[in-house]
């Protein structure tokens, strides 16, 4: 694991041999499932995240006077460098199996610099997106350079000494929290398609799993496919659904914006992303920078790294891995701010 015994500092507690599997946990950093299932397992990874990677852009470009063919390029973007940021991680940082995704903690910065006042006099929507694109990634580079020196000078590793798994608790929570401030309204907008996906969610994930449970051990060898592949089951039923409901008019008289949420075949990102295209650094010209900007961000970025630091321990627990010393912790907080500052673009943070 990372963080031998030989890496770690004289004063911190050595890592020791894995935990006991926690109870209802498959698998673990040291049964990891076989190669079929793990791509699957993986896709389903995917989809998860693609939800809040979708949901970010789609609530900010607009905003920014940016249109599909510029929502698909952040969303585009985002994905690339959250993969790339995730292979690093699990390689140099902490290496753990940690997803790095979109984190709500920058939002409402981010919409602190699309509200500034010296973006209103552009006319042009697309030029006016592109101002904004470099304030913010001008912002990011300053926050990310924040995390960079915390992470690899090992001053955060200061504060993770005192990090308990009480203290662990709270700090996982937060990161979810900002799914209840843009996750559910967006369900609310098409409530008729968003209530049955969590229904069947939950129903899938729990219900069948148990009801198979119990059934004769005929089916045994099957019990645990509802459970661990429930997201997959519920997109794919909820989507058909959907799809039922456009195809056979139900939202031909309806208003243009339950149109647009509810219609399979409104979101305009398909038709607006090319087949191929690699993010590059700077794909939206040199960034600009702001004193007032850059230390708000500063903040944000302050915050992600206290949910990060919760959410690799998490991690750590649920994987049955070693205990990870305060010096891997910071080492992951660093390399997960550094790909972020190579591209300088919307925060891939989890």
């Amino acid at each position: 694991m990372a963080g031998g015994g030989g890496g770690a500092k004289a004063d911190e507690p050595q890592p020791h041999p894995p935990k006991e599997q926690l109870p209802n946990i498959s698998y673990c950093i040291t049964s990891p499932p076989p190669w079929p299932e793990a791509i699957l397992l993986g896709f389903q990874h995917y989809l998860v995240m693609l939800g809040t990677t979708v949901l970010i852009p789609t609530a900010l470009v607009p905003q920014m006077g940016g249109g599909n063919k510029e929502k698909a390029q952040v969303i585009q973007t985002l994905l690339f460098v959250s993969g790339l940021n995730t292979l690093l991680q699990s390689t140099f940082g902490t290496r753990l199996p940690a997803v790095i995704g979109g984190s709500y903690t920058f939002v409402p910065t981010t919409i602190s610099i699309i509200l500034a006042g010296r973006f209103s006099d552009n006319l042009d929507p697309v030029e006016k997106f592109k101002r904004i694109m470099r304030a913010i990634q001008g912002a990011m580079i300053v926050a990310s350079t924040l995390q960079i020196v915390l992470g690899f000078s090992g001053l955060w590793r200061n504060v993770t000494r005192f990090l308990s798994p009480l203290s662990a608790v709270p700090l996982v929570s937060l990161v979810g929290f900002g799914l209840y401030e843009l996750g559910f309204p967006g369900v609310a907008k098409c409530v008729e398609i968003g209530l049955p996906e969590l229904v069947i969610l939950l129903f899938v994930s729990q219900v069948c799993f148990r009801i198979l449970q119990y059934m004769p051990h005929v089916i045994k060898k099957g019990k645990h496919v509802f459970d661990r592949f429930a997201v997959i089951f519920a997109i794919v039923i909820v989507w058909i659904y959907a799809h039922l409901l456009t195809v056979g008019g139900a939202y031909n008289g309806a208003a243009p914006k339950t149109q647009v949420t509810c219609r399979t075949d409104r979101a305009g990102l398909i038709d607006a992303a090319p087949w191929i295209r690699v993010p590059y650094p700077f794909q939206w010209g040199a960034p600009s920078f702001d004193a007032g900007e850059a230390f708000a961000m500063m903040m944000a970025s302050f915050v992600a790294l206290v949910e990060s630091t919760g959410a690799f321990i998490a991690v750590s627990r649920y994987a049955s891995a070693t205990p990870m010393p305060p010096s891997v912790l910071s080492r992951g907080v660093g390399w997960q701010s550094k790909t972020l500052h190579i591209f300088m673009i919307t925060p891939p943070l989890i």
